[in-house]
């Protein structure tokens, strides 16, 4: 796939997927702009990949969404391919998640889908062509138990592709949605009592995988990119699971 001359923004591009994601789109010929909250490793991933400064904030503010796309525009001329990549996740059933957790959750994982696509429907609409592709997650289709918060919100992206898809097909804006199973990723081992060891991680995997392995973060990236290429010209509103076949069950 050949992305030369396109340009990619990417919310959550400091590490994990999103990171990865810059790195294929990069090695593709594109141009990337990297957004995150994380300044440091943003600031590492931009240098590795040879991208200008990335931009840093939280997505779940609507008008750092809109400040995001105007200075990848002040910058490049154009925006060909938004990643909604930026996610958190809180590790509880209902009763132990708190208000200001719940909020968190949906104000990033639902909030900064909507803002960032929003905001960037403008200027492809314009240029009469653009992808879009969310993280949604299997846990917004099949759920799972002690991630309520999560569920729910992956849902809501699941929900947000399909519709905005729908809207905006006569556009020629494609939007899709890559639904990940278990990513080797930081978010992986995060909000954990400990810690998971390797030998947990590969306990996970025999235990829920049918591949019995985890993905790494490069295998999802490569199917974003897929989404976001003209290979992919006749898919909008599609949810891809990239799960080793979790869901086939």
């Amino acid at each position: 796939m050949d992305f030369t001359g396109k340009v990619a923004l990417i919310t959550g591009a400091a590490s994990g997927m999103g990171a990865a994601t810059a790195r294929e789109f990069t090695a593709a010929g594109g141009q990337v702009v990297i957004v995150d909250r994380n300044t440091e490793l943003a600031r590492q991933v931009a240098q590795e990949i040879g991208a200008g400064p990335p931009i840093i904030g939280d997505v779940s503010d609507s008008a750092f969404c809109n400040q995001a796309v105007e200075l990848t525009l002040k910058r490049h001329n154009r925006l060909d391919v938004l990643v909604n990549c930026a996610g958190v996740i809180v590790r509880a059933d209902g009763p132990n998640t708190t208000d200001d957790q719940w909020q968190r959750v949906m104000n990033v994982n639902v909030n900064g889908v909507f803002f960032m696509s929003r905001a960037a429907i403008s200027p492809m609409k314009k240029q009469g062509k653009g992808a879009i592709i969310n993280f949604g997650s299997i846990w917004g289709g099949v759920g799972a138990a002690g991630v309520v918060a999560y569920c729910a919100s992956k849902g809501a992206a699941h929900q947000i592709t399909r519709a905005m898809a729908l809207d905006h097909v006569e556009d020629g804006i494609r939007i899709n949605a890559v639904c990940p199973g278990e990513v080797n990723t930081p978010m992986l081992a995060s909000e954990r009592p400990s810690p998971p060891t390797p030998e947990d991680l590969q306990k996970l995997a025999d235990e829920t995988i049918p591949m019995k392995r985890l993905a790494e973060p490069v295998e999802i990236a490569r199917v974003v990119l897929f989404l976001a290429s003209d290979a992919a010209s006749y898919m909008t509103g599609a949810l891809v699971n990239v799960d080793a076949g979790y869901t086939a069950r």
